[in-house]
């Protein structure tokens, strides 16, 4: 029985007879190219950017970028040296910061300009003295280390503002704080930001101890951090491939047949990865899933081959004839599902974030080739393995052991039962609508949300949080007015109230700008009355106030044009982000006449604000652009509306039921996880298609409903449920994974495989029997 007629069936018969009149070349072929692919892929590279993580377009980012040689970008590393006991003032401490600042200045990539320590001559005190203000560097050139000098420094350290920046409220810490650049300007190539990490790693390892410990953080730690967790990661992909194996082998009932379909998805996971440097691409830290979900869809795939191979043997067909019937027959649904794949995977390069767009590339690499590797090659190879009698007997005793199953989920396409499974359908949907709602974008937790809340970094993250005053979350809006606006009464009493107002908002833990550096100096001036902490009127004593503040402290530029505001919020939860931020905007368009323009933003938080902004409006044109391309393709390929709509509907309360699950599991909406959400529907339209196509198949033979579902179930239907359930125990595995974000898809992706299946096996037949009653 071919399911596939006119224009379609000629095509697929006389590519039939291509592939298999030509066999053993064919396969040849595929050795040779693999063979290449796997050498290629030996060249593949860790590609880790700061800046591909960031929306570049976005208006934020545009500040960011303008900005960024003036005050600095968002990728920086701060190293805390803390004491076990007691306070920094020793000499063996001021030994220990002094040659870890030496170690971070001749970091790789590392803006020396904009190395920060307690012994970087870009950080200076002012004091009231006798004449009137005086100040120099907060470490003395002369610092020797003594008691005496330990004092001073102390002494010049209350007279600076840097008490809760670079040293801990307690005196209990001091920080080295870093930028790096993009490319390093040693070699002149992109910087190696696993090289960094180690490098850090190295620093800590050398330095901690004797009562003083390291605490590290910063985008390029978190890369190594993911990195080396990654290397554990193996053992997990490993774990989900043997357990795979195994329930392979079980279903297939032949070892030799079960080698196929894994040995092709391993291929594709070979060519997806060797033509990965081919076309310049490295792998991100955090696409180091998409191969094994790439294997997952191709077993997925290739599951639904060994099913209708083995149904033909069953009939008694011989391999080879077994295997060309099947090619003839899944060739359209099979190509249909993984054309589905790939456009779910290609949309998500719509949003315009580097590290998104590679892993779309890189995904969408990998589904095309299991076009050739599952639809294919794998029929070529089973029908080079001998399956004689005993096979086919081991078939008809498991089809023996299954038919009383099959037949009990049959009576779901009888309109009684079926009434019941769409109802629960409903109200399913009800509780996505309800609780799908509440998904949030962004981080909904402190720390790293990659990491494990109780990883080294998410506790030296603690630590710093807890230490300064500071935080280690930072939104910078620059204060933009007229050049020598420092020296304007009007303009930087508007920068000083919006400060007042940004730093009683909620979630903000401290301020810091211009303006308020300019009324402590002015003070002093003044023989340190609280009286005259206040901003002078007049231009000459303004200028006096602000001429102890270099540009190196990132206060304002050289011509006085922009002034940042420094915002250090008390974490970077998607809601004290956008609270930040709504209020920003707000206060700015009712201040719009006060010649000042606040323009937003940089530093990492406001990184994660334009990044939570583009995948908040990302996701939906997303998701409709996929399930507007099923289907169309849906539509193209059955012709019929009802069809469409037995396949697409059960999609649809999947993905809804899948951001209920991320609200309920406290889950946010971000780079890392919206890519799940096309995944989903993936591997959902595989399930749909290759049933519907079955169905379809039995329900033109003149069967009525119930019982071409029932044969349905017996050939297609047992490759999805056994897919849906092996591919669910593997990822399954995740959860116990040292990566937190790993451990998340891990749940998501256990909770789509199953549910998906479900809604194939389960809500497809019962809309069917609504539906398509002619078929009745």
């Amino acid at each position: 029985m071919n399911a596939i007629a006119g224009p379609a069936g000629r095509f697929a018969a006389a590519l039939e007879a291509l592939l298999f009149g030509h066999r053993r070349a064919v396969i040849a072929l595929f050795a040779l190219l693999t063979a290449a692919m796997l050498w290629q892929a030996s060249q593949l590279r860790v590609d880790a950017g700061f800046e591909k993580q960031l929306p570049m377009q976005h208006e934020y980012m545009q500040v960011f970028k303008e900005y960024q040689r003036e005050f600095g970008g968002a990728n920086r590393v701060l190293i805390a040296l803390a004491v076990d006991q007691g306070n920094i003032f020793t000499p063996h401490f001021f030994d220990k910061l002094k040659a870890v600042t030496d170690a971070v200045f001749f970091l790789p990539g590392v803006d020396r300009a904009r190395v920060s320590s307690l012994f970087t001559p870009n950080v200076r005190f002012t004091e009231v003295v006798e004449d009137g203000i005086s100040g120099g560097n907060l470490v003395p050139a002369q610092f020797s280390n003594t008691p005496q000098d330990l004092a001073r420094v102390r002494e010049n350290l209350l007279k600076s503002n840097y008490l809760g920046r670079l040293v801990a409220n307690d005196f209990s810490a001091a920080i080295v704080s870093a930028q790096l650049l993009e490319i390093d300007p040693n070699s002149g190539e992109k910087l190696d930001f696993v090289a960094v990490a180690a490098a850090l790693e190295k620093i800590r390892t050398e330095h901690a101890g004797s009562g003083i410990s390291l605490h590290i953080i910063g985008f390029a730690k978190v890369v190594g951090d993911i990195a080396d967790g990654a290397t554990r990661v193996v053992g997990f992909f490993a774990v989900a491939f043997v357990v795979t194996a195994l329930l392979v082998w079980l279903y297939s009932q032949s070892l030799r047949v079960a080698l196929v379909p894994l040995g092709c998805s391993l291929i594709a996971v070979i060519w997806q990865l060797g033509l990965l440097p081919l076309f310049g691409y490295g792998i991100d830290p955090m696409a180091i899933l998409v191969p094994f979900l790439i294997f997952a869809i191709g077993v997925s795939h290739g599951v639904q081959m060994v099913s209708s191979v083995g149904a033909e043997v069953y009939e008694g067909a011989d391999v080879e004839s077994a295997a060309r019937a099947s090619f003839r027959r899944l060739l359209l649904p099979g190509a249909i599902a993984l054309i589905s794949d790939t456009i779910g995977f290609v949309t998500i390069a719509t949003i315009p974030i580097q590290v998104i767009q590679d892993l779309a590339v890189t995904a969408s690499l990998g589904v095309a080739v299991i076009i050739l590797t599952n639809l294919f090659l794998l029929p070529l190879l089973i029908s080079c393995v001998p399956l004689g009698d005993d096979y086919r007997a081991r078939l008809r005793r498991r089809s023996a052991r299954l038919a009383p199953l099959w037949r009990r989920l049959s009576v779901v396409a009888e309109r009684r039962r079926a009434a019941v499974v769409v109802a629960l359908g409903t109200a399913a949907l009800a509780v996505g609508l309800w609780k799908g709602g509440e998904v949030r974008i962004g981080d909904l937790h402190t720390g790293v949300p990659e990491l494990r809340s109780d990883s080294r970094y998410n506790r030296d993250t603690a630590l710093i949080t807890e230490r300064f005053a500071i935080g280690v979350d930072l939104i910078q809006v620059i204060a933009e007015g007229e050049p020598e606006s420092c020296i304007d009464w009007a303009a930087m009493d508007a920068i000083d109230r919006f400060a007042w107002h940004v730093e009683n908002l909620p979630g903000v833990q401290s301020v810091l700008s211009l303006p308020r550096v300019a009324k402590i100096v002015n003070a002093g001036w003044n023989e340190g009355s609280p009286m005259w902490r206040v901003l002078p009127r007049d231009p000459q004593n303004l200028a006096q106030a602000v001429a102890y503040t270099p540009t190196s402290t990132g206060l304002l530029n050289k011509d006085c044009s922009a002034i940042p505001v420094l915002i250090f919020t008390a974490d970077h939860r998607a809601e004290t982000i956008a609270s930040v931020v709504e209020a920003v905007q707000a206060y700015r368009a009712a201040h719009a006449d006060e010649g000042i323009r606040y323009r937003l933003a940089t530093g990492n938080v406001g990184v994660m604000a334009a990044t939570n902004e583009e995948v908040e409006a990302a996701q939906f044109p997303i998701l409709a652009l996929v399930f507007a391309a099923i289907i169309a393709l849906c539509l193209a390929t059955f012709r019929s509306l009802a069809a469409t709509l037995c396949i697409v509907l059960p999609l649809a309360l999947v993905s809804l039921l899948a951001y209920a699950l991320m609200a309920w599991l406290q889950i946010g909406l971000k780079v890392n996880t919206l890519p799940v959400a096309a995944l989903g529907v993936g591997i959902g339209v595989d399930y749909g298609i290759y049933i519907f196509s079955r169905l379809r198949e039995y329900l033109g033979a003149g069967l009525a409903l119930r019982e071409a579902y029932r044969q349905t179930l017996a050939v297609t239907g047992s490759g999805v449920v056994f897919t849906g359930l092996t591919l669910a125990i593997g990822v399954a595995t995740w959860i116990f994974s040292p990566l937190q974000f790993q451990a998340d898809m891990g749940v998501l992706l256990t909770f789509m495989f199953l549910v998906n299946m479900l809604g194939a096996i389960l809500l497809l037949p019962a809309l069917a029997s609504f539906l398509l009653r002619r078929a009745r």
